[in-house]
């Protein structure tokens, strides 16, 4: 016996900035960052089962069923709560691979807070946010549901008010590897932490950008076309370049004066996740 497909959303994100303050024993690297969610991204679709398994139907090019982030959430959930029943997974796929974007870490966040509803597992977001660490760094943030000044590996999180903001995302269509730009040896690792309070646009950088332009120099002829309407930034580790924008009729006009060239889209940055409203509208 099995219910219908649910639909829940998982919203993507940016980093607005991303220090590397420096490596530690664990290989793994201090930060600092600043995230802001979007009232954009993948929707994650769920169908609860009776007979415990747990498998992603549908095709998603480019993600093992087994690696994938959701898949695993599931089962790390399934097995902390010793639930019984079972979950059919559809990831309905708008967020680019490697984009920085942290779709998948969007997609996995999303699966535990629904399945825990769903379920009736009855964790705090607390507790579910612990669980999702073990999956991604990125994880907790979008279980939280909240924009959020991020450190240490970005799991501690501290939620800040940034109010409705608007972006034009510009996707060149590369997939970067997380794991190949923190092990390049010429990334940053000395930045000096700075206090939230402190922190503005024009006085950060990600520390990631000069890396990942190095090792993809056609991003910077995207880089040159951004900048003639403002600012531009990487996102994360990823290909994904942003432009902050005065508002919505100035990021559409960005965003019609550059789709002839690019795959653009106008977002809104929000302090709380869909997923958030999502869950309030159940209650």
């Amino acid at each position: 016996m099995s219910g219908a497909f649910t639909a829940w959303p998982a919203p993507a994100k940016l980093n607005l900035f991303l220090h590397i303050l420096g490596r530690r024993t664990d290989g793994y690297h201090e930060l600092q960052t600043l995230f802001q969610l979007l009232d954009w991204g993948d929707e994650v679709r769920l169908q609860i089962t009776s007979d415990g398994r747990i498998e992603r139907v549908g095709n998603l090019p480019g993600v093992p069923a087994q690696s994938d982030l959701a898949v695993r959430a599931a089962r790390a959930l399934q097995a902390h709560c010793g639930v019984r029943a079972g979950a059919l997974i559809d990831i309905h796929k708008r967020i680019p691979l490697g984009s920085g974007l942290a779709g998948g870490s969007s997609d996995a966040a999303t699966t535990l807070v629904a399945l825990n509803e769903l379920w009736g597992c009855g964790l705090s977001k607390p507790e579910l946010a612990e669980l999702g660490l073990a999956l991604g760094a990125d994880v907790p943030v979008f279980v939280l549901g909240r924009s959020a000044w991020a450190e240490g590996v970005g799991e501690r999180l501290e939620p800040l008010r940034l109010g409705t903001r608007h972006y034009v995302l510009i996707f060149p269509g590369l997939r970067i590897a997380t794991a190949e730009v923190f092990a390049d040896p010429h990334l940053p690792r000395d930045t000096p932490a700075i206090e939230p309070a402190r922190w503005r646009f024009e006085s950060s950088r990600n520390d990631c950008e000069a890396v990942v332009l190095a090792r993809h120099p056609e991003l910077r002829e995207v880089m040159q076309a951004a900048a003639a309407f403002g600012s531009p930034r990487l996102t994360g580790t990823g290909s994904c370049i942003f432009l902050p924008a005065e508002g919505e009729n100035a990021a559409r006009g960005i965003t019609t004066a550059l789709k002839p060239r690019y795959n653009v889209r106008a977002v809104r940055g929000v302090d709380h996740s869909p997923l958030l409203a999502r869950l309030s509208a159940d209650a």
